[in-house]
């Protein structure tokens, strides 16, 4: 039996500078995405569509979401495989193509886990549950672009 998950939050723009979106260049694209109990997320654009680098853009976001739901599935799989995992990090990198009329797609995301586990017998069998991790990731399950992995497995 399926089960459902809901999420809730709140995204709340706060780059009115006085004249709200009287022009393209009169509003910052300052937000913040919030939830109850949880800390304060700062948002804006990417600064290529004047948002500012000091804060998160949703294009940085879904990139780390991917990253984080294959790492959070994989030390799952890992400690359920007896495969102790100590260490674990990744350097994922997007690639979104723009279009003509400024919208645009992502084309491809690339995750590069690199993991170190005790006992490097089990080496093979920790790079393939990067695939069975891959699979079982509800965020890469739900999206329409291309998501490569190259996974790193290496000895304590």
């Amino acid at each position: 039996m399926s089960k459902t998950h809901d999420y809730e939050l709140d995204v709340t723009w706060t780059g009115n500078t006085g004249t709200g979106t009287s022009g393209y260049r009169d509003f910052e694209r300052s937000h913040t995405v919030s939830a109850q109990g949880k800390p304060m997320i700062p948002g804006t654009a990417d600064p290529a569509f004047r948002g500012v680098p000091e804060r998160w853009n949703p294009e940085e976001l879904l990139v780390a979401s991917l990253s984080q739901c294959h790492m959070l599935w994989y030390l799952v799989l890992c400690a359920r495989a007896g495969i102790v995992v100590t260490d674990y990090t990744d350097h994922p990198s997007g690639t979104m193509i723009e279009n003509p009329d400024g919208g645009g797609r992502f084309s491809e995301v690339v995750l590069r886990p690199r993991a170190r586990i005790t006992d490097l017998q089990h080496r093979e069998r920790a790079l393939a549950l990067h695939e069975r991790a891959h699979e079982l990731c509800f965020i890469a399950n739900s999206v329409n672009f291309e998501l490569h992995c190259e996974p790193e497995v290496l000895g304590t």
